[in-house]
Formats: C-alpha cells, sequence, structure tokens
C-alpha cells in the first residue's frame, strides 16, 4: 500500500516541500502518510498574498457560504476526499480508522468528533444567528445596513485567521469553521499527530464549491506558528498553560488552554449527591477525558471523602478495550513519555501530604499500563482536604479530577478561572452569585454535564466578535 503525502496548502494550492515529517501510528510505529514542512519564510510570503484569498471569498454572499458549509458537512462525514496530492481519497472510514490510530482516541470517540463537526457545518445558520445575535446576513454582505430600526456598520479585524492547532480532539476544529461564512480565509499550523481532521475539512469546503485559495494548511515549526499568530490579524492558539500565557495579554490571539472545568454542588442539594454521580462521571470520562470542558474537580460543602470513593468506585475499574470496541472510554497516548510525565507527575503530587487516590482501591493494577499495543492511564480520582493542594486545581489528558470540600460561600472564591461550571443547585442568592462571578466562562444551573455544548452560545469567546466590529455610521439621506 502506497503511504499517501499530504502537501502543504499554499492559498490552496498543492506545494511539496524536501522537509518532511511522518505522522505513525501510536501503537507500533507504522507510517500512515507523511507531511510537507514549509519554513516561516513561506508563510510570511504567503500572507503577503493573502487578500486575494478575502477577494474570492467575498464574491460569495453569507448565505451562500452557509450553504457551502452545510454540503461540506454531509461530504466530510459520509463521503470519500483527497487526502494528499496524489491521487489518493479518503473514504469516512478510512478517515476514522486512520485518524484512530494515529491520536489513540477509540472509534466510537472519533464518530462522536466526527458528528460534532458535522452538526456545526450543517446548523451553521443557527449558530451565526447566536453569535452576532441576529444581525441579517445582508449586513455583513454589504458592510451596513439596519437593526431594530438604526444603522450599524460592520468591519472584518482582519484578512486571515490564524490557527496554531492541537493533537487531543478532532471537534476543535469546529471552533474555526464559522469563519470561511464570515468571509475570513483561515491560515493554519495543524497538529503534530492530527493533520487529518483539517485537511479533510478543507477538502470538503473545496468539494462543497468552496474557493480553495480560503485555507492555507502549513505543517510548519515554532517559528512558523509564531509568525502565524504575530502576523494573522486574529489567531487561535490551543496548548498547555505554559505556551497559552505567553499570548494572554493579546488581544489579538484568543487563547485555548486548560479549562479547568468544575462541578459545584450547593448546601441545598448535597444531600442528594448520590443522585448526580452520573452527571459527574460523564463530565469527567467523556471524550477520555481530553476536552477542556471535561469536569476536573468537584468542589463540595460536604461528604468529598463519600464522593470521592463512589467516583472512585466507578471510574477506577476502567481499563483499555480494543479501539473497535463501541464501549471504550480511554485513549491512548500517541506520544508515549506524555502518558509516563502525567504518571510520574500524579505520584510525586501524591506524596505530597492532603490528598489520596480514591480510585486506587478500585483499579487492581497500575494507572499507567501497556495495552492493545499501546500506552494507556486509567482514571484517577484525588480526593483533596483544601484548594491548596497541588491537585486541587489540576488538569490532565485523561479522565482525572479532584474531589474538594469548600464551603459554598467560599466557593467562587476558591476555584479561580474556569471554562465551564456545572452548579447544582436551586438556591437564588447562590445562583445569583454565579451568575454575576467573572471567572466563570460558561455556566450550567441544574444537573447538566459539563461536556454539553450548546453550538449557538459559545463556551469560550465569541467568532464573530472576534472577526468584526461595530463602527459608527452616518448616511446622509
Amino acid at each position: 500500500m502506497n503511504i499517501p503525502h499530504i502537501s502543504c496548502l499554499r492559498l490552496g494550492k498543492p506545494y511539496r516541500s524536501y522537509n518532511e515529517s511522518e505522522v505513525k501510528d501510536y501503537r507500533d510505529g507504522t507510517v500512515k502518510a507523511t507531511l510537507s514542512q514549509v519554513n516561516a519564510g513561506i508563510i510570511r510570503r504567503d500572507l503577503r498574498e493573502i487578500g486575494r484569498a478575502r477577494e474570492a471569498l467575498s464574491k460569495f454572499s453569507t448565505r451562500e457560504l452557509i450553504d457551502i458549509s452545510s454540503k461540506a458537512g454531509e461530504l466530510f462525514l459520509k463521503e470519500s476526499l483527497p487526502i494528499g496530492d496524489d491521487g489518493h481519497m479518503q473514504s469516512a472510514k478510512d478517515y476514522l480508522e486512520t485518524l484512530s490510530s494515529t491520536s489513540g482516541l477509540p472509534h466510537v470517540m472519533v464518530q462522536r468528533n466526527m458528528d460534532k463537526i458535522h452538526y456545526a457545518l450543517t446548523h451553521l445558520e443557527l449558530i451565526l444567528n447566536g453569535l452576532t445575535r441576529g444581525i441579517d446576513f445582508s449586513i455583513l454582505d454589504q458592510g451596513f445596513g439596519e437593526q431594530a430600526g438604526a444603522p450599524v456598520c460592520f468591519y472584518p479585524t482582519t484578512e486571515a485567521l490564524g490557527l496554531v492547532m492541537p493533537s487531543n480532539s478532532p471537534a476543535v476544529n469546529s471552533l474555526w469553521l464559522p469563519s470561511i461564512a464570515l468571509k475570513i480565509p483561515v491560515v493554519m499550523k495543524p497538529g503534530r499527530e492530527e493533520p487529518w481532521t483539517p485537511y479533510r475539512l478543507m477538502q470538503a469546503f473545496i468539494a462543497a464549491g468552496c474557493p480553495k485559495e480560503a485555507f492555507g494548511f502549513y505543517p510548519t515549526d515554532h517559528e512558523g506558528a509564531g509568525d502565524i499568530l504575530k502576523l494573522c490579524g486574529r489567531a487561535l492558539i490551543f496548548g498547555d498553560k505554559s505556551t497559552t500565557d505567553l499570548y494572554a495579554g493579546d488581544p489579538g490571539v484568543q487563547v485555548h488552554g486548560p479549562g479547568f472545568s468544575k462541578i459545584l454542588i450547593g448546601d441545598d442539594e448535597i444531600e442528594n449527591w448520590e443522585k448526580y454521580i452520573d452527571v459527574m462521571v460523564s463530565s469527567i470520562s467523556d471524550n477520555g477525558g481530553r476536552s477542556c470542558v471535561n469536569a476536573s474537580a468537584v468542589i463540595v460543602p460536604k461528604y468529598a471523602k463519600e464522593i470521592a470513593d463512589a467516583l472512585g468506585k466507578r471510574l477506577g475499574p476502567l481499563k483499555p478495550l480494543p479501539v473497535n470496541d463501541p464501549n471504550a472510554v480511554l485513549s491512548g497516548f500517541a506520544n508515549p513519555k506524555m502518558g509516563e510525565w502525567i504518571d510520574q507527575t500524579l505520584e510525586a503530587d501524591f506524596a505530597e501530604k492532603g490528598a489520596t487516590d480514591a480510585t486506587a482501591p478500585y483499579r487492581d493494577g497500575s494507572r499507567l499500563v501497556q495495552a492493545e499495543g499501546g500506552t494507556y492511564l486509567r482514571p484517577t480520582i484525588a480526593h483533596c482536604e483544601s484548594m491548596d493542594h497541588v491537585l486541587s486545581n489540576r488538569e490532565f489528558l485523561c479522565p482525572y479530577a479532584s474531589v474538594v470540600e469548600v464551603p459554598q460561600a467560599d466557593m467562587l472564591r476558591s476555584i479561580g478561572p474556569t471554562l465551564v461550571v456545572t452548579a447544582i443547585t436551586g438556591d437564588e442568592s447562590f445562583k445569583n452569585q454565579l451568575l454575576a462571578a467573572s471567572n466563570v466562562e460558561r455556566l450550567n444551573i441544574g444537573a447538566i454535564s459539563t461536556m454539553k455544548i450548546s453550538w449557538d452560545q459559545p463556551h469560550e469567546g465569541n467568532m464573530f466578535e472576534f472577526l468584526y466590529k461595530r463602527r459608527s455610521i452616518g448616511i446622509a439621506a
């Protein structure tokens, strides 16, 4: 079988570089594809021509681009699309199996991610209505118009959206999809182990009738990634805290780092905690624990030890299963060293007084295991005596959460910046405090998994407000 080569896309045109990298199976190291690697100079050169990409998209109305996006969603989910520039075609089944083999995600999780992306593309009108708060799309086409009886005008903040993508979860690609309908081309550095999803999406858009110039696909090094972030007027970066902290103060860069998402149970519901174990388990473990919206802490006014034990009993016995098993809930590590580092970090942190591993009595073996041909981490629940312990507010690329006892009155002060909070309470005073909290991005009131996403209510940033600004306008009668 010939191994496909994936060239970079320079304003949509394939470009094969002398420098190449390999994407390998996480289990046996089999090469699944080679990728052209380009340097920062090529990216800088192409960005000088990015106006052509904007011009190509501007020939379409927003409505036409929404329809193209919907068609692209169907192609992405169901059809064979080019992979590389040498005649290879990749079926949806091939894509699923190949992505699983390089990312460590079991088939069932890849399929769920595919379904999320398909939903986003085929419901883009709903998403844009949420992002724009119901602006008539003709206003975006001509730049001005009338809304609620008053003149309005919007202008783009950039000629391109830069993207430095991760490898942990395919569905993060759904975040950039509205950019195309908003007529802003994308310039992307794909994740090292996950070129498959963005490349397939770009090919689906092109096959659906989107101008190819709208897509830049640049496997590159740190310098190239830095130039994408620096030279595109707006950019998204994904990474750990050490990476994203570098751009935390840059208004042109939307940072997607650890979410530190949490479940809070109020005084009025804590006696019913056993009713909510299923919500806690799904929040912690869905998608292999790899999402920024996975819960990484459960904060309660009492019964922390009992809740940690109940979660340990549910999650501790989980083991790796074959990648095609529909019941698989754990993901392998494309980079085994990452799994080893997490395991060593957890062991060192548990050595500090004030935390116990509530999964250990139910795990029947080591946390770090070699199974199904790869490296896996089994779930970990840490019962911490206070929020001062290092494990109380940590996040890892595996099912992990702390359970900490904190008085309700101190919860919002103690949790720090939090992407998603699921607050299980009917206390009106507490709900008002939650609604006013400035350290919470998305708020779920009631027993709602932190993993549940409302596409018309972005959980982290608003793509329309990031890519467009409103200006005052006067038009002579």
